[in-house]
């Protein structure tokens, strides 16, 4: 279909458009949700703009998937400005960051997502650029090494992170404004997918909508996969109307429960509740029992099961609760008094 479309003489960028839809919002008027961000971002902009001058430098943190990365991009839109886009860990040296810098002109934004995991080098050396838009670049190395102090153009540095607490307090002082972004509620994700739908020219029966946000752990990101996932099945399976059915089955394949649970958070608390008696057990502990990275279950899995009231983080490690038993249907194991353990066990050595 694409390539008869190419032949016959329509523009290429028109048949990229028909298979490259971009769901993200273009303006603070078609976000939805993160109603205090957006009032805070709104006021900065029009200031910045009556002023002629650049926005200060934002951070926007918060856990993945709820659009840090497409604020930034408006922000951008909204200032009229060019956005150059990178990464924490690709910004391993000076020259990296020294790059980027030369070529942004002013009014420009910079944009940073994983910000906390810049390296400690190039961390130091973008401090002089957000403060007094200059950096001193050292050139050659040895006897022959120079430093050179490198005007810049003022411009706006955006990062993005799901750690906040990783950066350093110098890097984080220097944002004039920093925003936390919390999940989204069922209605807000409906909306969200209602704008989704439009786009992708989907036909909807009333109520799958919603079911589909009430699975998607009050995140946009979670959302949109979903309701592409359910696209695809409608497509093969039905006649590409979105109805009850078609979702409960699309959701069923997906291995995703009425509360928006998918096998990786089920597998960790059966492994909480058959292994370790339903804790305390510590992260470590968990993540080798189930073959996976921790950061993966505490920046991914965690998150969602603390929200729902499904996993409890103690100083002595993760425990079950009671509802998330009830909800996978396993037997609830109070959580033992560790703490007199000690005593027992001297009193047995006298």
């Amino acid at each position: 279909m694409a390539i008869d479309r190419v032949i016959s003489g329509q523009p290429l960028n028109e048949v990229e458009e028909s298979f490259n839809i971009s769901l993200r919002p273009k303006s603070l008027d078609e976000c939805v949700g993160q109603c205090s961000v957006k009032d805070k971002l709104s006021i900065a902009i029009a200031a910045a703009r009556q002023r002629s001058e650049p926005l200060e430098h934002i951070l926007f943190h918060g856990p993945p998937g709820l659009g840090k990365t497409t604020l930034a991009n408006v922000v951008a839109n909204e200032m009229g400005a060019n956005i150059r886009c990178s990464s924490g860990p690709a910004m391993a040296k000076a020259g990296d960051v020294m790059g980027l810098l030369s070529n942004i002109n002013t009014g420009d934004i910079l944009f940073i997502d994983e910000i906390h995991r810049l390296s400690t080098p190039v961390e130091e050396f973008i401090y002089p650029a957000m403060e007094d838009f200059r950096v001193d670049f050292t050139v050659d190395s040895g006897l022959h090494a120079k430093t050179i102090n490198f005007p810049l153009k003022r411009f706006t540095l955006i990062g993005a992170t799901t750690r906040a607490g990783l950066l350093s307090a110098p890097l984080r002082s220097r944002f004039g404004m920093l925003y936390h972004l919390d999940f989204y509620s069922a209605e807000e994700l409906t909306a969200i997918l209602v704008r989704s739908a439009e786009l992708l020219q989907l036909h909807c029966e009333d109520g799958t909508l919603e079911l589909i946000a009430d699975r998607s752990r009050g995140t946009p990101r979670v959302a949109n996969r979903l309701l592409k996932r359910v696209r695809d099945y409608a497509q093969v399976k039905g006649s590409g109307l979105l109805s009850t059915a078609i979702v409960e089955n699309a959701l069923a394949m997906e291995q995703i429960d009425t509360l928006g649970l998918d096998e990786m958070d089920r597998a960790f608390l059966r492994a909480l509740v058959n292994v370790y008696d339903g804790g305390p057990a510590g992260i470590d502990a968990i993540a080798a029992t189930l073959g996976e990275e921790r950061d993966t279950l505490e920046d991914v899995v965690e998150p969602y099961l603390l929200q729902t009231g499904f996993l409890r983080r103690t100083r002595r490690g993760r425990e079950v609760t009671k509802a998330a038993c009830k909800h996978l249907g396993l037997k609830f194991h109070k959580a033992k008094d560790t703490a007199a353990q000690p005593e027992l066990f001297e009193q047995d050595q006298q």
